[in-house]
């Protein structure tokens, strides 16, 4: 069993702030909960489909679609949870904007997983403003217990506004630790019934929609006004501090974490008071008013936009504040930096300026941190030993030079946006959202009659595919563009943790699934269609050579080779490869160094001292693809059995 389903409350256990949600969920009696894969939001979902068989869970195909499998549970009568990460809510608030309207029926909460400072994301972008643009409220942990804790209210929240509630998290509360008690776990009745005959404007019985009448509208910010009614007296928004604070922190999230390590650091418990919101949106008035009135200097640490920051100065200007009486640090004042997470050290900078701190010195006879470790040799990112992109992207690099009409490749989201640096050779040449690369060709590949003459290329992966490139491929086919799409199968969501999808024959909990054919759907859509092996290079540069210098349309190349890394190919080798030190030249080769310096694979070394490429055995997965670009046949692969 796993201690995220023991059903004794009062117990303390040391969880992952995912985790905690996961409790959270359980301890609200959730029944369904659908998502779609992306760090820091991953662990959610997946736990919640090995530790329960009672729990219907999925990874939906987006980010659109999860929420919407989250809404018609809730109509049936059943509390849901759809989770994702900040880039997924863009996808899916066309539908939110809806939802919002309509409302919902059994509890449904949101976890939105933002990445301030972009870890492991292509932007830093938030979801707090949705909050305000969907007119939602929205709930912030601050910790692992509050993580558990806020989670399983937002679920009897949303049943007291039947709406739905968006919990924020972010990646340094998601994958860090902490201690988390126990709440009960239910027994709930999970019997789901869609009611539709009642009266039209009848919420719970009628049917559901949201139509462009004001009724709705006015209904839903009656409901946000309850909702701020009942965030005055939330026990998530805490103080702590002199009752009339030289500085005032207001904090929310993750910070208020940071900015308590550091006034207790700086010891500075009596001069500086911590007043953490954790009911968002709307801001609660009373308990913030109540604390400006304590205070003149007032400091905001948050991350990234200054929504707090904002919505705190909103409410003062229509307050009975003297606003002359404060004032106010934060982003706008630029002492909290306006881009990137926030971390200790730069709470320590903003309260070190304002309250004229003098930097303490390290005493001369402080002990040293140890000895210092060999430097780490500097290595630029690139793809795994093996991974199947690295020889995609040298071959549709290869191709489109050796056509030397500018060709060029629209690139997308995944391990593959590494195509844009030097470990794929250059290759993208635009990077932006999901699906994004084949849009950007279908617009590309209509130029012609402007003059555009240059080979358009796309990529996209097999997860990807599924999720948002389906329908610019339906629009480039309808509307007879002309660019070759390279999907790049490599058997699963790699970036994220090989979650299945549609293309696999496993669902999410690794049931038997019917698995779709992203060749067979293509062909159907009406674009010539080939499958390669991109550990073949000949075979795939003639392919796609073929493509390129094709008369128009779509064509698809699906390069298919499970990833490295994958569950089925990890500890494996296809072939044992070594290098023939007496065919190998070194630099006298005249290919400059294509194997090492250009190819690049970290299983691949430079000997300076023999003059000669080697293998790193330990790195080395045995795809021997080397061996087909080193010009010499100095590089040589021996099947293993």
């Amino acid at each position: 069993m796993s201690l995220l389903t023991r059903d004794n409350p009062g117990e303390t256990h040391l969880m992952m702030g995912n985790e905690a949600i996961v409790r959270g969920a359980l301890e609200a009696g959730i029944s369904v909960a659908a998502g779609y894969p992306g760090t820091p939001s991953s662990e959610i979902i997946e736990t919640l489909a090995k530790i329960s068989d009672d729990i219907y869970t999925e990874w939906s195909v987006n980010e659109k679609v999860a929420l919407e499998v989250a809404a018609a549970a809730s109509f049936a009568g059943l509390r849901s949870l759809a989770v994702m990460k900040q880039p997924g809510v863009n996808v899916a608030a066309d539908f939110l904007m809806h939802l919002a309207l309509s409302g919902v029926r059994a509890g449904m909460v949101i976890v939105a997983a933002d990445d301030p400072g972009a870890l492991s994301s292509v932007n830093e972008g938030e979801t707090r403003l949705y909050a305000k643009l969907m007119e939602i409220p929205m709930l912030e942990p601050g910790n692992f217990q509050e993580a558990r804790q806020m989670t399983c209210w937002a679920f009897e929240l949303s049943e007291t506004l039947h709406m739905p509630v968006l919990v924020r998290t972010v990646t340094r509360l998601s994958h860090a630790s902490g201690n988390v008690t126990l709440g009960k776990l239910p027994k709930p009745d999970r019997k789901a019934f869609f009611q539709f005959n009642g009266d039209m404007l009848d919420p719970m019985e009628g049917p559901i929609m949201s139509p462009p009448v004001g009724i709705k509208h006015d209904s839903q910010q009656k409901k946000l006004e309850q909702a701020a009614q009942l965030f005055e007296d939330s026990p998530f928004n805490t103080y702590g501090g002199p009752e009339s604070p030289e500085l005032l922190i207001i904090t929310t999230s993750i910070c208020d974490l940071y900015s308590k390590e550091v006034v207790a650091l700086l010891n500075l418990e009596d001069r500086v008071g911590i007043l953490k919101i954790g009911t968002t949106w709307p801001l609660p008035a009373q308990p913030v008013l109540e604390r400006l009135a304590r205070t003149r200097n007032v400091l905001f640490v948050e991350e990234v936009q200054p929504f707090i920051e904002e919505a705190v100065k909103v409410l003062v200007a229509g307050s009975h504040l003297d606003l002359s009486s404060l004032t106010f640090y934060g982003k706008y004042s630029r002492h909290i930096p306006t881009a990137g997470e926030m971390t200790p050290e730069r709470v320590t900078a903003a309260l070190s300026t304002l309250l004229q701190l003098e930097p303490d010195p390290v005493s001369q006879d402080y002990p040293p941190r140890g000895t210092a470790l060999p430097p780490i040799p500097p290595r630029e990112i690139s793809f795994c030993p093996g991974c199947p992109h690295r020889a995609s992207f040298f071959s549709i690099n290869t191709v489109l030079q050796l056509d030397n009409r500018q060709g060029f490749t629209c690139g997308d989201i995944g391990c593959y946006s590494m195509g844009m640096l030097p470990g794929g050779f250059f290759t993208l040449k635009t990077l932006h959202s999901m699906g994004s690369g084949s849009g950007l060709a279908s617009g590309f590949g209509k130029l012609e009659k402007f003059g555009m003459n240059q080979p358009v290329v796309a990529v996209c992966g097999d997860s990807t595919f599924f999720h948002s490139a389906m329908p610019p491929l339906v629009n480039a086919v309808h509307n007879r563009s002309s660019f070759t799409l390279v999907v790049l199968d490599n058997s699963g969501t790699a970036m994220t943790g090989f979650q299945p999808h549609p293309g696999l024959p496993v669902d999410t909990k690794g049931d038997q699934a019917p698995p779709i054919d992203i060749e067979k759907v293509c062909r159907a859509m009406g674009a010539t269609t080939r499958t390669c092996d991109p550990f073949d290079l000949e075979a795939t540069q003639k392919q796609l050579l073929e493509f390129i210098n094709g008369d128009g349309g779509v064509r698809v190349l699906i390069l298919k080779q499970a990833c490295a890394l994958s569950p089925e190919k990890r500890h494996t080798r296809a072939f044992e490869v070594t290098v023939d030190p007496d065919s190998c030249l070194g630099e006298a080769c005249g290919c400059n160094r294509i194997c090492t310096r250009v190819f690049s694979c970290p299983g691949l070394l430079w000997d300076a001292e023999n003059n000669q490429a080697t293998i790193n055995d330990v790195l080395c997965a045995g795809c021997g693809v080397c061996a087909s670009v080193c010009p010499q046949n100095a590089i040589q692969r021996k099947e293993l059995p």
